[in-house]
């Protein structure tokens, strides 16, 4: 008997995120951070540098510890596993630095760490520089090559051709292995590309809380993304060329959604709110919708 894509989505998740290319402002691998942070997850793994960095490109860091001793810290990919209160799912973290090489090893290594912790779904996280305006909500593409997934979540088949980073390298040699996999990514003004990126971090956990059906404590992120805001608003003021160039960006977007008042968005957020106040049952929003 075939197993339910719905079902077999609700197992252990790997979420993964990578610097570089495919991390404009710092946007997702701050979501990883964020999510190793308040889900209190331990380190289990990691890939070793030597295999995978040009340390040229990818330089080794001297630090001193806390009894005054020099150590270099290299570049390096960490996986660490949290299990998820009330619901107890557990969840697989991977954070690290692009590879300079030896892509299609790194993904066998990822994904046999995966399969060594049960993973069932990879959700890859990424954030790209586009023409958008920092004053509107932070755009979000989800696309899944998982024809199942497409089944049951609100995401699209993956259509992109192009040059393409770690993260697409990886979704792709998932779904070659059978797993399901997602891909979050978060559309980051590009007048605004220095990291930190809070309010598309908080974009991205938004989606990320959605897929899983599972609350993310958010701590003090939505205030830095209203700060940072503001902090570009002003920045913005002092340019009269940046502002104008905001003011298209504005009014390109809001004629591109019209007249689409998005009820399905506001029907978003109510569930989300719905399950702040009462996590519910995993894998099912309290809105009914099909989830992670």
């Amino acid at each position: 008997m075939s197993e339910n894509p719905q079902d077999a989505a609700r197992q252990t998740v790997m979420i993964a995120a990578f610097e570089g290319w495919n991390d404009a402002g710092s946007a997702a691998t701050s979501a990883v951070e964020h999510l190793h942070e308040v889900w209190g997850a331990q380190d289990v793994d990691e890939l070793d540098p030597e295999e995978f960095h040009d340390f040229q490109v990818s330089r080794p860091i001297l630090t001193t510890d806390d009894e005054g001793r020099r150590e270099i810290e290299w570049p390096t990919t960490t996986v660490a596993t949290a299990t998820l209160a009330p619901s107890g799912r557990r969840v697989v973290l991977v954070q690290g630095i692009e590879p300079s090489m030896r892509w299609r090893r790194f993904c066998r290594e990822l994904l046999d760490i995966a399969r060594a912790h049960d993973v069932r779904t990879v959700v890859t996280l990424g954030a790209l520089l586009a023409d958008v305006p920092h004053t509107r909500p932070i755009p979000m593409t989800a696309t899944s090559e998982s024809v199942g997934l497409q089944a049951v979540l609100d995401v699209e088949p993956t259509a992109y051709e192009g040059p393409t980073g770690i993260v697409g390298v990886l979704q792709h040699a998932a779904a070659e292995r059978g797993l399901q996999s997602v891909s979050l990514w978060a559309a980051v003004p590009h007048y605004v590309a220095h990291p930190p990126s809070p309010k598309a971090t908080l974009a991205i956990l938004a989606r990320v809380e959605e897929l899983l059906s599972e609350p993310i404590p958010l701590g003090e992120l939505a205030e830095d993304a209203e700060a940072w805001q503001h902090g570009v608003d002003e920045l913005a003021s002092e340019d009269p060329e940046i502002a104008e160039y905001v003011q298209q960006l504005e009014e390109a977007k809001d004629t591109a959604e019209l007249p689409e008042a998005s009820g399905e968005a506001i029907a978003r957020e109510f569930e989300r709110y719905l399950r702040r106040r009462d996590p519910g049952t995993p894998g099912e929003g309290k809105g009914g919708g099909p989830r992670l």
